[in-house]
């Protein structure tokens, strides 16, 4: 039996298995002595994300973990213990989006992002901080993205839950304040990960035209962000920019030309109709302009 008082901390990667998580964990790894858990459903990610940890020279232990089963950090929490380790600082980088309109997607898969990407980040914080505050040290780096400054149509509940990723954050930064303590989110524009492909993101025009950052890149200013006790990181020029315009101009003027980025010419009209949206509104302005269709 482990006795508390030889418990190693260690650095818990959540959604290590691939992007800037698994990035995150290779920067972590750097630190003397690291010890780095990594948290996937993966077992090839896994795999492969410690394989780089350990070239990194860190030590390192794996976890195949679905986030979403109910007790999920209750069996992460168990896995440290039985392994004679602590959480000295939870990283959170798992989640997902979709693109398309929220009355078209499939409804379970937009109420996913909900349950992973807010509900399970959430659990996973909530969880740690009170041992990390009993201790005074360690802290928490969530990752959020550049869509949590603006409202995201096409991309509603993505949007939103980086939103929360982001308030959340910061909220608890403040209320850590002295504590030793520290939360930070890291605010990324869009980064050269498989996630802009599965979510259908890469296929829409304001994706195609922002400059994309590198994993390495992003995680390294995360990290190091993280440990000067940062509130905010936003890696890269063009995402300051976009957040200093997502704050300075109105959402009556950020809303529609978002909507129109995110949208492609050929994507079906929110009524449910088959059309194209650009046929429907057609069709629309006809029936208005002449009474009929």
């Amino acid at each position: 039996m482990i006795m508390q008082s030889e418990f190693r901390p260690a650095a818990v990667v959540v959604g290590a298995s691939r992007g800037i998580g698994r990035a995150i964990a290779k920067v972590a790894a750097r630190e003397r002595g690291a010890v780095v858990v990594l948290v996937a459903r993966s077992p090839e990610g896994l795999a492969a994300a410690a394989a780089d940890v350990r070239a990194a020279g860190g030590e390192v232990f794996t976890l195949e973990l679905d986030l979403l089963v109910a007790d999920a950090s209750a069996r992460l929490q168990d896995f440290l213990s039985a392994n004679g380790l602590y959480c000295d600082v939870l990283v959170n980088s798992a989640g997902y989006g979709l693109r398309g309109a929220a009355t078209l997607l499939p409804i379970k898969d937009q109420l996913g992002i909900i349950d992973l990407n807010m509900r399970a980040l959430g659990d996973l914080t909530l969880s740690f901080l009170p041992a990390m505050a009993a201790r005074g040290r360690g802290g928490v780096l969530n990752l959020g993205s550049i869509a949590g400054f603006a409202p995201g149509p096409n991309m509603a509940l993505y949007y939103a839950s980086k939103a929360f990723v982001r308030f959340f954050s910061e909220a608890l930064h403040q209320e850590l304040r002295g504590t030793g303590v520290t939360v930070t989110c890291v605010a990324p524009g869009p980064v050269s990960t498989e996630f802009l492909e599965k979510s259908g993101a890469s296929r829409a025009t304001l994706f195609k035209i922002l400059p994309k950052l590198d994993s390495d890149y992003v995680a390294e200013r995360a990290w190091r962000g993280f440990k000067s006790g940062r509130r905010l990181v936003v890696p890269g020029i063009s995402a300051k920019l976009i957040a200093l315009a997502a704050a300075l101009l109105p959402s009556a003027a950020t809303l529609p030309l978002i909507g129109r980025l995110q949208r492609r010419s050929g994507d079906p009209c929110p009524c449910g109709s088959g059309k194209t949206f650009k046929e429907c509104r057609r069709l629309r302005h006809r029936a208005m302009t002449t009474g009929g269709p």
